[in-house]
């Protein structure tokens, strides 16, 4: 398969998971709003609904190749911060068995994992760039 279809390919992989999280988040906040307060930040509402938008337009913008690099080390950055802020700690629901914790534990480290992942992925499309596929190298 040609690079440049492969990078597009890798581009459209990226992106889909920012969209429809963006996507949900904007259309119902509250589960992340949840996940804000639990993690002790600010206004966790507001936050819901910046992350949302966010996530739709960099995903968007990295999908059809605009501003690639711009987006792309935003979404490194955003799944790095997530990754430590959301996911680094165990998890202790009051009640549950405490297996059951202890598989919800693993699953966030695994979460943590993916999101790490995924910012190697963005460094890697921000230095390389889009391929030629994308906006950005349209008329370049």
């Amino acid at each position: 398969m040609p690079q440049n279809v492969v990078v597009l390919v890798g581009r459209v992989l990226l992106s889909i998971m920012f969209i429809t999280s963006g996507f949900s988040k904007l259309m119902d906040p509250s589960g992340t709003a949840q996940m804000i307060t639990g993690a002790g930040w600010p206004a966790p509402t507001v936050l819901a609904y910046l992350a949302g938008l966010f996530e739709l337009v960099s995903g968007l913008a990295v999908l059809v190749g605009f501003q690639t690099k711009i987006a792309a080390y935003l979404l490194a950055a955003f799944s790095l911060v997530t990754a430590f802020a959301f996911h680094s700690g165990g998890i202790n629901i009051p009640n549950f068995p405490p297996e059951a914790n202890g598989l919800l534990t693993v699953f966030n480290g695994l979460m943590m994992m993916k999101n790490i992942a995924i910012a190697g992925g963005f460094l890697v499309l921000a230095a390389f760039g889009p391929g030629a596929l994308s906006i950005d190298k349209r008329g370049a």
